[in-house]
C-alpha cells in the first residue's frame, strides 16, 4: 500500500510542477492577416508566433490567422511539424500571407545519439531511425514489433502470439555465449529500463519467462525509435553498449492552442496459420497398421480412439477447436496538450485490454498515464522539461500454453464439455485439455519513470545540463493450480490445490551531468562533451509457495495454506558510476573526426577489474562538396564513413564475483545452515566486443534516391559463463571470463526512393541485412562440458545432429550414420552433423502512397533462414497423438522412398534420435505481409475539428513459406506464434 502511495505522490508532484510551470507563460498590439499555404493550398495547425513574444496563434482549416504583434522590427515564426519553420521580418506589413515548404530536406533530419544529437548527414557511426509516422496505429502492444523488419541490421523475433510475452532482438547479431548476454540497453527519455522483467513463474506460458520492459509504453506515445549499431555511436555507453542501444524518445508537446487528440480501436486477432492433420479416417488407419507392425493382435483397455471406447466417426479440428477462438483488443488514447513558446504542456491518458484465442476470461490489460511539461526562460538561456509516466499492467493468463494439444489430440477424441457445459471427462477416459484453463498465471506490473531534464547556457557556446531519473517498479506474479485441473474421479479437493507468488520491488536512479562546448572559427567546427553518470538500482524479490487450502477461495492467501515454503527475502544493490567525453571536429562540413571516450565502474566485478576503458574514433569525408564533383548533377550527396572502437558489458547479475551462500533445507540443533552455494572470483570482469564498420551513403537526383551500404566485423571475447571444475571442489562450475571469441560480421544495405513526388506520392524504402555469425576460439573447449554445444568455426547458433541415411528394411528403423563404428548410436561419437539455425538474410520492403487524403502503406519482412522444424516436436507416428498429413509418407517394401518409418504403436528410441538428426532441421525462410495501413482523412472546414482520420491497420496478414511446422518465426518450439490481427480505428483532433 506505500508502495502505491509512493507512486500516486509522485504522480500529483509532477502534475502540480506541470500546472507551475504552464503558470509561468505570459502576453499584445498591430493586427497581422494572412493565410499559410503550400502548393496553393491551405494548411490548418501552423503555429504562429512572434520572437520574443510568449502568445501564440494557430491557422485555421482555411490557413488563415490573426495575430497581434508589439514593438518595432518584429520577426513571425511559423511552425508546423510536417513543414520547415519559417521566419518573416514584418516590417511595415498588415497582411503577410506564407507558403510552406512541404518537405523538409536530409540536412533537417536530426539523430539521437544519446548524450547528444546529429545530423545525419554529419553522423559518423550507424544510427537506425523510425519515426511516429511509421510507429502509431498500429495494432500492437509493444513498439518492437511495429518495427519488425524496419532496420537494416536488427532482427526482431517475436517469443509467442501471448499478449505481455517478449523479444529478442539482435542488434548486428549475438555477441554473448549466454542468452541474457545478450540483451541491448534500453532507454527511454534518457533513463535506463532492465532489460527483462523479473519474472520466475511464466516460463509455461511465455517463452522463456520473457517479458519485454517496452510493454509498459503505448507505441502511440513514442515519438521515434533509434538503435545505436556500431562503436562510434555505442562506445559512449561503454560497458553496457556491446550490445546496442535503443532510444525511445516519448512525444512532447508542441506550442498553440489548446489541442485534444482523441483515438480508439479495435482489433480482431487469431493463428496466422495452421497445419494440415490427419483426418479420423486417416488418422484410424495409421493406428491399426501401428499394432500390426508392433505385433500387438489385441487392442490395449487404454487404446480408447480405436478399441470402441470412442466415436470412430466423430471428427473435430480441434486446431479450430482450440485455437480458433477471436481474440479481441480495444485501444482508447486521450491527448490533451498545448503552450506557448516558452512553456507547453502535454497529458496523454490511455487503456487497452486484450483477450485471448483460448476464449475464457484471459485477459491483458494496460494503463498508462502520462505528462510532460517544458519551460524556456525569456532570454532562451535556460531550459527545462519533465516527463512521467505511471504504467499498469495485468496479465491474466492459462498457467500453461496448449497449443501443442491442438494438434497432438485424436482427431476422434470425445467433445470437450458436456452437455450441461461442464469439462467432459469422458468416464476417465480423456484428459481434457482445457482442465488447464483452471490454473492460471497472473502477473501485475506497476511502473513509474520520471526524468527531469534542465540546460542553462553559461556563454555563447558552452552549456551545463543535467539529466535526472527514477525508475520504480513493482512486480508480483501468482502460478495458481486448484485441484480442479484433474480428473474429479480422482476424489481430489483444495488440500491439494497449490498457489506460488513472486515479488520483485525495484528502485532505480540516475544523475548525469554534463557540459557541452561549442565553437565556430572559419571553416572549423568543434564540439566537445564532459560528463558523468552515477546509477544506483536497489531490488527486493520474496518468494512463497503454499500447498493444500480449505477452499480455492484463499488459494491467493498464503497464510492460510496447510503448508507453506518461504523463500529467501534478497535484497540485491547494484552500483554503476562512469565519466564520458566526446571530441568532434567538421571542417568545411566535409571532413568529420569524431572521438568518444568511457571509464565505467561496476559493483559486479571483482576489486582487480571494477573499472575499464572504452572508446571509439569515427571519421566521415562528405565528398559530394568537393569542388571537382559540383557539376555533377545527379549526385546530391555522397559520403564515406567508418568507425573503430569497444564496447562491453557488466550484463551479469549480481553478487557473481563474491562467494554466495543459501539457506540450507537441513536443520541442524533446530538452526538453519548455510549451504555455499557460488565460489569467489576476484578476476571477475567485463566482456568485451570490438568493433569495425565501414560505410558509403549516397543520393542522387536531389535526393530522390538515398543508398546506404555498410560493412561491420564485431568482435567479443572475454565470455563470461560458467567454467567447469572437478566435483571433488563441491562446485560444478565457476562463473569466470572464458577465453572464447565470437565474431559477428556482415553487410547491410538501405535503398530509400522518391519515385513519385506530386499530387500522388510514393515513398518506398528497401533494406536487407546479411550476417554472419562465428565462434573463432575458444580455449580448452575439446575437454570442457562445452564440447557438445559450440564449434569452433561455426555459429553459435549450430547445433550437433546425427545423420539420417534412411529406413533400414531389415528392422523397419530409422537407420543412421554410425562414425565412429562402434555399432552404437550416441552422442557425442555420432551427432557429427553441423547446421546452423541461424539467419542467412532478412530485411523488408515498406511502400507509402499518398493522393490528396488517401494514404496506403505496406511492409513486406523477409528472412532467408534453417531452423528447427515439426520432426523436432514429433510424437512417434503410431501413438496415441494426431500427426500432420506429411506422415501419411510412410515407408513400406512397396513405397521405399517414404520419409517417415513404419507406424509403431510404442515407443522407439529410434524416434528420439530421429528428432534429434538433421531430418528435425529444414529451411524455415518465409516472406510475409507484415504491416498494411489503409487511411482516409475527412475533409472538414470547422472551427473545432483539425482532422478525423478513419484507417485500417493488418498485421501479420500472408505468410508465403515451405516451412514444415506451426510457424516460420519462433524462437521456442511448442508455444503459440504470433498472431493474425486485422484493425479498425478511429483518429480524431480537435
Amino acid at each position: 500500500m506505500k508502495k502505491n502511495q509512493m507512486e500516486f505522490g509522485f504522480l500529483k508532484v509532477s502534475l502540480v510542477a506541470t500546472m507551475v510551470l504552464y503558470g509561468l507563460a505570459q502576453g499584445q498590439e498591430r493586427t497581422i492577416k494572412g493565410t499559410v499555404t503550400t502548393n496553393q493550398k491551405p494548411i490548418a495547425g501552423v503555429v504562429v508566433s512572434q520572437e520574443g513574444n510568449n502568445s501564440v496563434t494557430t491557422t485555421n482549416s482555411s490557413g488563415q490567422y490573426q495575430y497581434k504583434i508589439t514593438g518595432n522590427n518584429a520577426i513571425l515564426i511559423f511552425k508546423h511539424p510536417d513543414y520547415s519553420e519559417t521566419r518573416v521580418e514584418v516590417g511595415e506589413q498588415s497582411t503577410l500571407n506564407i507558403h510552406l515548404q512541404k518537405e523538409k530536406q536530409i540536412d533537417e533530419v536530426v539523430l539521437n545519439a544519446g548524450y547528444y544529437q546529429v545530423k545525419e548527414r554529419e553522423s559518423t557511426g550507424s544510427i537506425a531511425k523510425v519515426t511516429s509516422k511509421d510507429i502509431e496505429n498500429q495494432p500492437v502492444n509493444n513498439v518492437l514489433s511495429a518495427v519488425q523488419g524496419r532496420m537494416p541490421g536488427v532482427n526482431i523475433v517475436q517469443n509467442s502470439g501471448t499478449p505481455g510475452g517478449g523479444f529478442e532482438i539482435q542488434i548486428r547479431g549475438r555477441n554473448s555465449l549466454r542468452r541474457a548476454g545478450n540483451n541491448p540497453l534500453y532507454i527511454v527519455d534518457g533513463v535506463p529500463m532492465i532489460s527483462e522483467s523479473p519474472s520466475n513463474l511464466s516460463g509455461t506460458i511465455l517463452p522463456s519467462s520473457s517479458i519485454n520492459p517496452l510493454n509498459t509504453i503505448n507505441p502511440n506515445e513514442i515519438e521515434s525509435i533509434e538503435i545505436l549499431k556500431d562503436a562510434d555511436a555505442t562506445a559512449i555507453y561503454g560497458s553496457r553498449g556491446s550490445n546496442g542501444v535503443v532510444l525511445i524518445t516519448t512525444k512532447k508537446a508542441l506550442a498553440g492552442k489548446l489541442s485534444v487528440h482523441f483515438n480508439q480501436s479495435y482489433d480482431i486477432s487469431g493463428p496466422a496459420s495452421k497445419m494440415k492433420m490427419m483426418n479420423t479416417e486417416q488418422y484410424l488407419s495409421m493406428r491399426k497398421q501401428a499394432f500390426v507392425n508392433s505385433g500387438i493382435s489385441t487392442y490395449p483397455a487404454n487404446a480408447y480412439d480405436i478399441n470402441g471406447t470412442w466415436d470412430q466417426s466423430r471428427y473435430t479440428d480441434w486446431q479450430e477447436e482450440i485455437l480458433g477462438h477471436k481474440a479481441e483488443r480495444s485501444n482508447t488514447q486521450f491527448t490533451v496538450g498545448g503552450g506557448t513558446e516558452r512553456t507547453k504542456f502535454m497529458v496523454n491518458l490511455s487503456n487497452s485490454e486484450e483477450s485471448t484465442v483460448y476464449g475464457n476470461d484471459f485477459k491483458y490489460r494496460n494503463f498508462n498515464l502520462s505528462n510532460t511539461v517544458s519551460h524556456q526562460s525569456s532570454d532562451k538561456r535556460f531550459e527545462m522539461s519533465i516527463y512521467n509516466l505511471f504504467g499498469k499492467q495485468k496479465n491474466k493468463q492459462m498457467n500453461s500454453d496448449v497449443a501443442r494439444s491442438a494438434h497432438w489430440l485424436a482427431p476422434n477424441a470425445p467433445a470437450l464439455y458436456t452437455s450441461e457445459g461442464v469439462l467432459n471427462w469422458d468416464n476417465n477416459t480423456f484428459t481434457n485439455p482445457l482442465a488447464d484453463y483452471n490454473a492460471t498465471y497472473i502477473n501485475e506490473n506497476l511502473q513509474f519513470i520520471n526524468n527531469v531534464k534542465g540546460r542553462y547556457t553559461v556563454l555563447s557556446g558552452l552549456n551545463i545540463q543535467l539529466n535526472a531519473g527514477l525508475n520504480h517498479q513493482q512486480f508480483e506474479e501468482w502460478s495458481l493450480v486448484p485441484h480442479t485441473i484433474y480428473n474429479p474421479s480422482y476424489g481430489l479437493n483444495a488440500s491439494s490445490s497449490q498457489s506460488y507468488q513472486n515479488m520483485q520491488r525495484r528502485f532505480s536512479f540516475i544523475l548525469e551531468p554534463q557540459v557541452e562546448y561549442e565553437r565556430t572559427l572559419g571553416s572549423h567546427k568543434l564540439e566537445m562533451i564532459a560528463g558523468a553518470s552515477y546509477q544506483s538500482n536497489e531490488t527486493k524479490s520474496s518468494y512463497l509457495e503454499g500447498y493444500g487450502f480449505d477452499n480455492n477461495a484463499f488459494i491467493q492467501n498464503i497464510a492460510v495454506a496447510q503448508t507453506k515454503v518461504i523463500g529467501d527475502n534478497l535484497k540485491t544493490e547494484y552500483k554503476y558510476v562512469a565519466f564520458y567525453g566526446r571530441f568532434n571536429y567538421n571542417y568545411q562540413n566535409k571532413y568529420i573526426f569524431n572521438l568518444t571516450g568511457r571509464r565505467d565502474g561496476s559493483s559486479r566485478f571483482g576489486p582487480k577489474n571494477k573499472f575499464a576503458n572504452f572508446g571509439a574514433v569515427g571519421m566521415a569525408w562528405i565528398f559530394s562538396k568537393e569542388n571537382f564533383l559540383q557539376k555533377l548533377s545527379w549526385l546530391s550527396f555522397g559520403k564515406l564513413r567508418a568507425s573503430y572502437g569497444s564496447s562491453g558489458s557488466d550484463n551479469i547479475g549480481d553478487y557473481q564475483y563474491l562467494n554466495n551462500f543459501s539457506t540450507s533445507s537441513y536443520f541442524y540443533n533446530g538452526t538453519v545452515g548455510l549451504t555455499s552455494s557460488r565460489l569467489f572470483n576476484p578476476n571477475f570482469s567485463w566482456e568485451k566486443t570490438i568493433k569495425l564498420e565501414a560505410a558509403i551513403e549516397l543520393g542522387f537526383l536531389q535526393d530522390k534516391i538515398n543508398f546506404t551500404g555498410a560493412f561491420y566485423r564485431n568482435t567479443s571475447s572475454d565470455q563470461l559463463v560458467g567454467y567447469q571444475l572437478s566435483t571433488v571442489t563441491g562446485f560444478s562450475s565457476v562463473t569466470a571470463n572464458l577465453p572464447a571469441t565470437v565474431e559477428n560480421k556482415g553487410w547491410e544495405f538501405q535503398l530509400a526512393t522518391r519515385p513519385l513526388s506530386g499530387t500522388l506520392k510514393w515513398n518506398s524504402d528497401f533494406n536487407i541485412s546479411f550476417p554472419t555469425n562465428k565462434l573463432l576460439s575458444f580455449e580448452g573447449i575439446e575437454g570442457s562440458s562445452y564440447a557438445n554445444t559450440y564449434n569452433i568455426g561455426h555459429s553459435i547458433y549450430a547445433i550437433k545432429l546425427y545423420h539420417l541415411e534412411g529406413i533400414n528394411p531389415q528392422t523397419g528403423l530409422y537407420q543412421f550414420t554410425d562414425y565412429n563404428s562402434d555399432g552404437k548410436i550416441n552422442s557425442p561419437n555420432d551427432n557429427k552433423i553441423i547446421e546452423d539455425i541461424g539467419v542467412k538474410y532478412f530485411g523488408g520492403w515498406y511502400n507509402k502512397f499518398q493522393y490528396n487524403n488517401w494514404e496506403l502503406a505496406f511492409l513486406i519482412q523477409f528472412v532467408k533462414q534453417k531452423n528447427r522444424n515439426y520432426n523436432y516436436l514429433m510424437p512417434i507416428p503410431g501413438g496415441m497423438n494426431n500427426q500432420p498429413i506429411e506422415v501419411l509418407n510412410v515407408w513400406s517394401a512397396d513405397h521405399p522412398t517414404g520419409t517417415y518409418m513404419p507406424y509403431l504403436a510404442t515407443n522407439n528410441a529410434a524416434q528420439v534420435l530421429f528428432q534429434n538428426s538433421d531430418a528435425a532441421v529444414s529451411d524455415a525462410s518465409f516472406v510475409r505481409l507484415k504491416n498494411l495501413q489503409f487511411s482516409y482523412k475527412i475533409p472538414i472546414r470547422s472551427e473545432v475539428f483539425k482532422t478525423i482520420q478513419i484507417y485500417f491497420q493488418g498485421q501479420n496478414l500472408l505468410t508465403y513459406t515451405k516451412y514444415f511446422g506451426i510457424d516460420p518465426e519462433f524462437n521456442i518450439a511448442g508455444f503459440l506464434p504470433p498472431l493474425r490481427t486485422y484493425s479498425l480505428g478511429l483518429s480524431i483532433k480537435f
